[in-house]
């Protein structure tokens, strides 16, 4: 399974890296070192944090979550395999994102709970990149 640094993870959820340092710091979200001694949140970890940091009101800081036009890349937080259809939930900052895609498409990105992705929107269409 994936592990992210404090950057990545504040990168994930929209926010500074000292808040997301701060998190961790009060046991909002688990951490651990890897052999180098940088703290890392398990993907999965990251993945049910970022749920309920998109879901409580407001935010430790008030800064909008920008990135290049129509694209909201995050943590995917959940995936529902049919037997050729799919939903892939994922949670970008404060937004949370679902797409519905074929099964073959999730397979062959290889997506799961915890993992980068980025969903891309046109229009009303949501295409999901893994990074």
């Amino acid at each position: 399974m994936q592990s992210y640094t404090i950057g990545q993870a504040a990168r994930l959820l929209g926010v500074s890296p000292d808040t997301a340092r701060r998190w961790a710091d009060a046991g909002r979200v688990a951490t651990h070192r890897d052999d180098s001694g940088r703290r890392l949140i398990d993907g999965r970890d990251l993945a049910a944090f970022s749920i309920e940091v998109g879901q409580s009101p407001g935010g430790e800081e008030d800064d909008t979550y920008t990135s290049v036009r129509n694209a909201f890349p995050g943590i995917v937080t959940a995936v529902k395999l049919g037997d050729v259809a799919a939903q892939v939930e994922i949670q970008a900052g404060p937004h949370r994102l679902v797409s519905l895609l074929t099964r073959e498409a999730v397979e062959e990105l290889g997506l799961e709970v915890g993992m980068q992705a980025v969903a891309r929107v046109k229009s009303t269409s949501v295409h999901i990149d893994r990074t």
